[in-house]
């Protein structure tokens, strides 16, 4: 007899009409499905909680776009103000145009007076000394 010819190990053919009936098989399957439920529960646990934090992500989104959507609205309506703001800028800056202007004008103005009045103070003290000379 040869070591080699003969086999111990059981096929998967030899065992298959007991498979149900197998008491350490149902042992084994037992505890692997104790020790894998716990983890498949967890797993299942934190998926629903992922769902409802996904929900709630998504109604916040939509509560962003909706404040997004009115403050472009309100944008829009700040384009309609900024027009004014702008005709105020160019009033003011005609405004001050013109207050350079006057300023100038005035400026010229009280030089031609002083220049009036040196002229005639000259005349009055030319007549005063012509009358004297006389």
């Amino acid at each position: 007899m040869d070591i080699d010819s003969e086999s111990t190990a059981t096929s998967i053919d030899e065992n298959t009409e007991n498979f149900c009936d197998n008491p350490t098989r149902d042992t084994l399957a037992e505890g692997l499905m104790g020790l894998i439920k716990p983890t498949v529960d967890q797993l299942d646990e934190r998926l629903r909680a992922t769902r409802i934090s996904q929900l709630e992500l998504k109604q916040c989104i939509e509560s962003l776009t909706e404040e997004l959507k009115k403050i472009s609205e309100s944008q829009r309506n700040y384009a309609d103000i900024e027009i004014y703001v702008k005709k105020l800028i160019s009033a003011k800056h005609r405004v001050t145009v013109l207050t350079n202007i006057l300023q100038s004008t005035h400026d010229r103005l009280s030089k031609v007076h002083q220049s009036i009045e040196k002229e005639s103070l000259k005349k009055k003290a030319l007549l005063e000394h012509s009358i004297e000379d006389l």
